[in-house]
């Protein structure tokens, strides 16, 4: 048995739900208010940006059941999905919708991301469990490969890929998984660490709007070993555990006679419980060998 080399496959029967899961998670995102959300803060301009409260619903739920592309939205409009869902649009007018967004628009998806959020964690039990006590807010970056020239922001960073850099910023406790609290997708070719301290104080934010109230840490690795992360920190009144580089310039410094400013304000070794560590966060390089450094709140 051999498989013909041109091949295609389509759910079509009228009956039958091909991604019936779907229907729960979208009653779950409207009773936290997806689609007025929508409708409140987005505001993209023309004929394309009409009906936002209809759109971005659609592409959320076009993401959730799989779809990674504009034409792979369709799969909203297959089988007895118009029976399972209403206003829906094709996925030309989904495309159309995108290509209106600015970056200030992407910012307005920001706020309806976070009040959604916020909505879920009154609905759903223990999402954030825990969160009055203990909370993490961990950021890091990943490279998604693209493919093609045309691909606007592509390039090769760090990892030496060709694609765009996502950054995301996700909120846990010692009794909850993660949830993503906030997440920007850059051109390929960023630095880790740019856009930290917006990203931070917006996950911080979210995380105080969804009931967090307990100590709260914020982690990242040595890519972001530097005063942005830092100050971000301090102003959302959070500790920060940050892994420290290894170069030559911050290792073994003796600052028992010596101040580091940290998130604008002079901070003694004695606030850093301990004689030795290694706080020059004005230092860059190339990652390296690293160790781990605690830095609690000044206070």
């Amino acid at each position: 048995m051999r498989v013909p080399h041109k091949f295609t496959a389509e759910f079509d029967d009228d009956n039958l739900l091909a991604r019936a899961g779907l229907v729960p998670v979208m009653v779950l995102a409207e009773s936290a208010g997806l689609s007025g959300l929508a409708r409140e803060h987005v505001t993209v301009p023309g004929s394309s940006g009409s009906n936002a409260d209809v759109k971005v619903p659609s592409l959320v739920a076009g993401m959730l059941a799989g779809a990674d592309s504009i034409s792979g939205m369709d799969l909203l409009r297959h089988g007895g999905m118009d029976r399972a869902f209403t206003a829906r649009r094709a996925p030309t007018t989904l495309g159309t919708h995108l290509r209106g967004y600015t970056f200030g628009h992407v910012r307005q998806l920001d706020a309806v991301a976070s009040r959604v959020l916020t909505g879920l964690a009154a609905r759903v039990p223990g999402m954030l469990a825990g969160g009055d006590e203990v909370a993490f807010v961990d950021i890091d970056d990943t490279i998604r490969t693209t493919h093609g020239y045309a691909k606007q922001g592509a390039g090769y960073g760090y990892s030496g890929m060709n694609g765009l850099s996502a950054q995301v910023a996700a909120v846990s406790t010692l009794q909850a998984a993660p949830v993503i609290a906030g997440i920007r997708l850059r051109r390929g070719a960023a630095a880790s660490a740019h856009g930290t301290a917006s990203m931070i104080g917006g996950a911080l934010a979210t995380a105080k709007r969804a009931g967090v109230s307990g100590m709260v840490t914020v982690r990242a690795d040595s890519a972001y070993f530097q005063h942005a992360t830092v100050a971000a920190a301090r102003r959302g009144g959070a500790h920060f555990s940050i892994t420290a580089r290894m170069n030559p310039s911050v290792v073994g410094r003796d600052l028992s006679h010596s101040r580091a400013r940290l998130g604008g304000h002079q901070v003694s070794p004695r606030d850093l419980r301990g004689g030795r560590a290694a706080v020059d966060l004005r230092c860059r390089g190339r990652r390296g060998r690293v160790h781990r450094l605690h830095l609690p709140q000044a206070g």
